[in-house]
């Protein structure tokens, strides 16, 4: 008997009417994955690529062989790693004030996702370039990118280095190793991959790293970036921040039949791991491995960091309409903040009224910060930037016919 054909609709874990359910997700114990050697190859991958590289257990502890693989991460290094975090989260609650007040025309937030950013900015040394889509700017943070530049390109006044030629929140910044941001999703990964032959040929030393959503991995350019990535073997980590969901869409509908995002990178002949991205000793620890695997000429590598889009995916979304208000609130792997606060304070380092402090003190600081770029002009207090900029910085030598158009302008 034949059987009828059907077409297969992807269903997100609940509705907006339902309670948040994620039975599904198979989450292993902390510390039971072990660390690979670094001429890791694909087909030695599948381990790392289904499972989940997990260093903070339940109750805060540092456990497995992963933690051993950073043993030497100093309370300074945890420190910063929180001060940064907490520093984003400062960010994203003053500017998506500013833009809820009319002041800024719009705003991602990257909540619940820092530690992805930040743990990995950390690793990279001076002159290599990450290759970011929007909600990267905790690479920026940690990058320790001035804050005033941050929020001038946000408000897009005279204090944004790039005087108003890219839309809000897609960030250029060089030599703070942040390639100008593409609209286009997928079109990082590709970037990266020739970046990290560049690099190669010329012998720098230096490595890529791209970064794309889940549901970028849809997008051809995904494919494109893996079989160049695969023939030339060049210096590149390839991230996929898995964060279950885009503007309205589950993450179903990009993922497949796979399992996981890093399994299906295997088909490239890459290795590829998986990690929890709300962990920031399973973030530092997989990143250091990952980045010193590429700097000494083992080939590209595969991250997909399993984590959660607490916000709405940006200031025009209302995620009320696709999925439950308390979704954020149930998700298993937890807060990254809180978990790595557990974790200090167990420790020793830490202390609830110390980070009660610290919070303050950072929102202060970026308030400060805040209030200074808004003098420069917002929507409300507009203060044009003389168009006379548009005709700056894109020719060495200006040539004849728009040396005329300025003049005619009166510049």
């Amino acid at each position: 008997m034949t059987k009828k054909i059907k077409l297969n609709f992807p269903h997100p874990p609940a509705r907006p009417d339902q309670a948040p359910d994620f039975s599904v997700i198979d989450i292993p114990e902390a510390g039971i994955v072990d660390v690979p050697p670094p001429d890791l190859k694909a087909a030695d991958s599948h381990d790392y690529a289904e499972g989940m590289i997990r260093v903070l257990d339940d109750q805060g502890d540092a456990v497995g062989p992963w933690a051993d693989y950073i043993a030497d991460l100093g309370d300074t290094a945890l420190l910063q790693g929180l001060r940064d975090m907490l520093k984003m989260r400062a960010v994203d609650k003053r500017l998506l004030n500013a833009q809820r007040q009319g002041k800024t025309s719009f705003y991602l937030q990257c909540t619940g996702e820092e530690a992805i950013g930040c743990g990995f900015q950390r690793q990279l040394e001076q002159n290599d370039m990450n290759f970011p889509t929007y909600r990267q700017q905790p690479l920026l943070i940690a990058a320790d990118y001035p804050l005033q530049d941050l929020m001038g390109q946000i408000y897009s006044n005279d204090c944004d280095p790039l005087q108003g030629r890219q839309l809000p929140i897609m960030h250029s910044a060089r030599d703070y190793g942040f390639f100008s941001i593409s609209g286009n999703l997928g079109t990082q990964f590709v970037q990266a991959v020739g970046w990290a032959m560049g690099c190669a040929l010329r012998g720098t030393g230096k490595i890529a790293a791209g970064w794309i959503g889940d549901g970028a991995t849809a997008s051809n350019d995904f494919n494109s970036a893996l079989l160049s990535a695969s023939v030339y073997q060049p210096p590149v980590v390839l991230n996929i921040v898995n964060n279950q969901w885009a503007i309205s869409t589950y993450t179903g509908v990009a993922s497949g039949q796979s399992k996981t995002y890093a399994e299906r990178v295997l088909g490239y002949g890459i290795p590829a791991l998986r990690v929890d991205g709300n962990d920031y000793l399973a973030v530092i620890a997989v990143s250091r491995w990952a980045i010193e695997r590429a700097r000494n000429g083992y080939g590209p590598i595969a991250i997909e960091w399993f984590t959660y889009r607490a916000a709405p995916h940006s200031t025009s979304d209302d995620p009320s309409a696709y999925r439950p208000k308390d979704e954020a609130q149930a998700w298993p792997l937890g807060d990254p903040v809180e978990r790595l606060k557990a974790h200090m304070i167990r420790r020793g380092i830490w202390t609830e009224e110390r980070h009660t402090q610290a919070e303050a003190e950072l929102l202060d600081e970026v308030m400060a910060v805040q209030k200074e770029v808004e003098k420069h002009g917002t929507f409300v207090n507009p203060q044009p930037i003389s168009p006379a900029e548009i005709f700056r910085g894109v020719y060495a030598g200006m040539p004849e016919h728009l040396r005329r158009q300025r003049q005619e302008m009166g510049y």
